[in-house]
């Protein structure tokens, strides 16, 4: 008998104020950094954590329902490396809509735009 292959579930777009309710109702969720690390020393949401190879390593190890949201600068790279991760075959995927600039904006504007 053969297995239906099926394609994981579309990723989710967050806004900053879903991301930042998220974060605040204690649900489980990484909150995953693509930028660089001479960005993540401009400005950083508390709680990331940057993509280096270590972490993406260990995160393929990770049970595939794990929920993952990922942020950039403006929510491209994030989206880009959501579907990375997709094709890996994970199937609870968020993406900050507007990254880290949208979050300044509309979430703390302590931190800073760049």
């Amino acid at each position: 008998m053969r297995e239906e292959l099926t394609e994981p579930p579309p990723i989710r777009q967050l806004s900053a104020p879903e991301l930042k309710a998220l974060l605040e109702s204690g649900t489980a969720i990484e909150l995953v950094d693509v930028r660089t690390v001479d960005e993540r020393a401009i400005a950083t949401i508390e709680g990331s954590r940057l993509l280096d190879q270590a972490y993406h390593d260990a995160l393929l190890l990770r049970d595939r329902d794990t929920a993952l949201v990922f942020q950039c600068h403006h929510g491209v790279r994030s989206q880009h490396a959501a579907e990375y991760f997709r094709h890996q075959g994970f199937r609870n995927l968020y993406n900050l809509r507007g990254g880290i600039d949208a979050w300044s904006l509309l979430v703390d504007a302590s931190v800073p735009r760049y």
